[in-house]
């Protein structure tokens, strides 16, 4: 499907307040509804969209807008409630194919909603599928709001002022976007995300419907549970065959209910759940959390019509539900509540989200909020990221998801909301994910046991600074495993010299203090105490294990770790304990093994250098030559040597004559639809390493770290990066280097149109 088949049908997307908006182009029948809304536009707006008072300016622009458009132009709706809340559109300015000039109205009534800035977005979408490079308007001086949209898109705008009207030109980003178009993008998108969300996770008013006066049926569960939590908000039961349920009178239909509820909890049969959906639309309500099971394709299809309809979010359906602790919003079927706490959490598995929550809880680390998304057909893990972001109570984001809708977008919202706070998720070996998440600075673990112990920490103890850990034990065998856990996983094994060394040795006369620091098996709480602050003291420390064996024989040692004034991240192993991993004093982590302990400090450490790491730029590279290149790849197939070493030399890579001196490196590149383009780098020598386009300076440095000495290698990836982003049509591109010249080369090409993974619109 091409960006242009994407803009023609309809799309939802969410205004500033969160209002859901229906956005599709204008067809002929809607002329009635065009011209309407603007003989109702008050004659000051009129004036400032025409430049003129007369009466016919609405009539001949509802005809322009609603005939069928000529090539390269386009004309687009924005609805709310079927209501017709503004238009669009551009035409291609004469003589010139790559520009177009844009025009907006939008009702009165539906003024500072946003409205014009995101038919803006869509606009710029689909010119852009369409090669225009260049949008151009005209606009009154006093026309303020206008002025406002161009200013605020994000997009570089000149100014040319003559008799009173302002004429403005703004070129378009490239397929892949500029970074100040994109974060613009992202923060309205951001707002509005989290405006519609407040509606699930900070509502005033619940319905539950479905429950039952049955114990242990999950309707009533959730309604028990939401009233065992100490929800304070407005609480309704719906149930037409009961009068009231543990002592509360029930209404009999969502059409019922005295309000239009901020989210209504469904509980009910597969077949009834449409027409409950259609009822709660009608009655306004504005959240639906679905956790029936058993929807097929065609129904879960018309459940999700019927909220975009109506502006509802969903949550589900075949879910657990939604908890917020923290205000007693328990709306899940789960046999214990979630304690309040810091972390955030999504899955789709929702027996797993219920193992996590009891986890995280029992760990006192707690739940800031979950969501169970089950089918996602709308709430996704990228809206629970958004409204983390900005929730003010969440410090540790975990997701368990099985599938991405927009990889994409995740990416960049991920890499965003991971230089705030960590973002940890479950990865088998995957490649392509794998390169994702680790460009996007989220930790990803094995399984769930290693998921609960990288949260303990990143949860309760500070991000490390670095990769030098100190470890001090009873055991020395025990410190001994923590060093070879170290060597394995990437961190260097700390050696106290100078004073610090004399000052250990003080402590234990009869230990060994090179490092690992091995104290005597009945070492008692004080010294241990003091060993620690010690080391912590240490600028070449970044983090430190405590590996201890409690005996008859010692003080007590975990005390001393509780009281020990540690500003570094601390890791305890209590090698008796039963738990995998548990905090004590609700601070420091204690982990059964001293694998575990290592592991998720290296986890933890490998974060701390992502962030601190330079994010990176993505060259201009303003000698490429696009539209050449687009020429040559409008083909099935692989391409000739001819074609082959024309499009590289659209892109200022050079076929070299002879093979050349040096190692021999192969460049991949693997156009994944769902992914997006893969770049991989394989020198031959079991180094293998790939990123996501578009490469970034940083990338290229990473994936040329096996070669830092060829020259050139590094331009030639963020040139094969460029290429690969401009021309989704490339399949797979795959270059034999010889040095860091490439020697042959084999390009395979597609038809293909991608469809625009930053469009803000609703799944």
């Amino acid at each position: 499907m091409s960006m242009a088949q994407e803009v023609s049908d309809p799309v939802y997307a969410l205004l500033a307040d969160g209002t859901t908006v229906e956005i599709r182009p204008a067809v002929p029948d809607d002329f009635d509804a065009v011209k309407a809304m603007h003989d109702a536009m008050s004659p000051d707006n009129s004036y400032l969209r025409f430049f003129n008072m007369s009466r016919r300016s609405g009539e001949i622009e509802a005809r322009r807008i609603c005939r069928n458009p000529a090539p390269g132009s386009a004309a687009l709706l924005a609805l709310t409630d079927g209501e017709l809340a503004g238009v669009a559109s551009y035409v291609l300015v004469r003589g010139q194919p790559d520009q177009a000039e844009v025009a907006f109205a939008v009702a009165d009534h539906m003024h500072q909603k946003g409205i014009a800035t995101l038919l803006l977005e869509h606009l710029v979408s689909l010119a852009r599928s369409q090669q225009i490079t260049t949008f151009t308007a005209e606009t009154l001086g006093e026309n303020k709001a206008m002025l406002n949209v161009f200013a605020g898109a994000g997009l570089p705008v000149e100014r040319h002022y003559a008799e009173g009207v302002i004429h403005l030109t703004f070129p378009l980003p490239g397929r892949g976007g500029s970074d100040s178009y994109l974060d613009a993008v992202a923060e309205r998108e951001r707002r509005a995300d989290v405006a519609s969300l407040r509606h699930i996770f900070a509502p005033q008013s619940v319905a539950v419907i479905g429950a039952s006066r049955r114990r242990g049926t999950v309707g009533r569960v959730i309604l028990d549970n939401i009233r065992a939590a100490g929800y304070g908000g407005r609480l309704y039961t719906v149930n037409p065959r009961a009068r009231q349920i543990g002592g509360e009178r029930c209404l009999a239909s969502p059409l019922d209910l005295p309000e239009p509820v901020d989210l209504a909890v469904i509980a009910l049969p597969a077949a009834k759940v449409l027409d409950v959906a259609g009822q709660c639309g009608q009655r306004g309500v504005r959240s639906l959390v679905v956790v029936t099971s058993g929807l097929d394709a065609a129904q879960s299809a018309d459940l999700l019509a019927v909220c975009r309809r109506h502006g509802m979010r969903l949550v589900g359906p075949d879910c657990f539900g939604v908890a917020v602790p923290g205000t007693g919003l328990d709306a899940t079927f789960a046999a214990r509540p979630a304690r309040p706490g810091v972390t955030g959490l999504v899955m789709q598995s929702g027996g797993l989200g219920f193992a996590l929550v009891d986890q995280l809880s029992r760990l006192g680390i707690g739940i800031s909020s979950f969501a169970s998304v089950g089918d996602k057909l709308d709430v996704s893990g990228n809206d629970m990221l958004l409204w983390w972001e900005r929730d003010g109570l969440t410090k540790l984001a975990v997701l368990y998801i099985e599938s991405f809708g927009n990889p994409r977008k995740f990416a960049r919202m991920a890499r965003r909301v991971s230089c705030t706070m960590p973002v940890l998720t479950v990865l088998a070996d995957a490649t392509a994910p794998q390169a994702l998440f680790e460009q996007a600075g989220v930790i990803t673990t094995r399984g769930f046991g290693e998921l609960v112990e990288t949260a303990a920490l990143l949860a309760a103890q500070p991000v490390p600074a670095g990769r030098t850990v100190a470890i001090v034990s009873n055991v020395g065998s025990a410190g001994q495993l923590a060093a070879d856990a170290c060597a394995s996983l990437g961190l260097s094994v700390h050696h106290p010299r100078g004073q610090a060394k004399r000052r250990l040795h003080t402590l234990f006369p009869a230990g060994t203090v090179t490092g690992p620091v091995a104290t005597l098996a009945p070492v008692s709480a004080e010294p241990f105490r003091q060993c620690l602050e010690l080391l912590a003291a240490d600028d070449g420390v970044d983090a430190i294990v405590a590996v201890v064996l409690p005996t008859g024989a010692t003080g007590d040692l975990e005390a001393a770790i509780q009281q020990a004034d540690v500003p570094k991240p601390l890791a305890a192993v209590v090698l008796t304990q039963p738990e995998s991993v548990r905090l004590l004093d609700n601070r420091v982590p204690a982990y059964g093994s001293p694998e575990s302990a290592v592991r998720a400090l290296a986890r933890a450490a490998g974060y701390g250098a992502w962030r601190a790491a330079p994010r990176g730029q993505v060259p201009a590279l303003p000698d490429v030559r696009t539209e050449d290149a687009r020429a040559l790849v409008r083909t099935s197939g692989w391409l000739g040597p001819a074609q082959t070493a024309e499009l590289l030399h659209c892109y200022g890579i050079p076929l070299a004559d002879l093979p050349l001196p040096g190692p021999r490196v192969k460049v991949r590149v693997a156009g994944d639809r769902v992914f997006g383009p893969l770049v991989t780098v394989d020198a031959g020598d079991s180094s293998r390493t790939a990123r996501f386009t578009p490469l970034t300076d940083i990338d290229a440095a990473y994936l040329t770290r096996s070669h830092p000495d060829l020259d050139g290698l590094q331009d030639l990836l963020l040139r094969v990066s460029r290429l690969a982003d401009d021309l989704p049509e490339v399949t797979e591109l795959d270059l034999d280097l010889g040095g860091a010249a490439v020697v042959s080369a084999r390009v395979k090409a597609e038809p293909y149109q991608p469809l625009d993974p930053f469009l803000r619109k609703l799944r």
